[in-house]
């Protein structure tokens, strides 16, 4: 009976790791759930500002990006969304290597849940 109780223990924690806990996901036995909901990120970026109406458009082009701010001095706030933390990465390295941006950096992450 003992070795049986052991036995389901050592299966529950198999399927229940310490990143699953941390992320937010469960782990089933088939495959990660992610939760409901997306990812909202702020990402200030600077960019030359001669150039600026142009890095502009090429961010709006991005699926889920807005702007929601404008220097003339060439600082742009971006909002985005994006389905996971993974996808946001990417974004953030697509955003940082258009070629008029000098960086790009995540200012506000949240994890909106439906």
């Amino acid at each position: 009976m003992a070795q049986a109780s052991l036995n389901k223990a050592s299966v529950n924690k198999a399927t229940l790791n310490r990143r699953a806990l941390i992320t937010g996901r469960v782990l089933s036995d088939e495959r990660i759930i992610p939760p409901p909901g997306c990812e909202i990120a702020s990402i200030l970026v600077q960019a030359r500002p001669e150039r600026l109406a142009e890095v502009e458009a090429e961010i709006t082009a991005l699926a889920g990006c807005e702007i929601h701010g404008r220097d003339a001095r060439g600082k742009l706030v971006v909002v985005t969304e994006a389905p996971d933390a993974g996808s946001l990465g990417t974004l953030l390295n697509t955003i940082q290597s258009l070629r008029d941006v000098y960086s790009a950096a995540l200012v506000f992450h949240a994890i909106e849940t439906a």
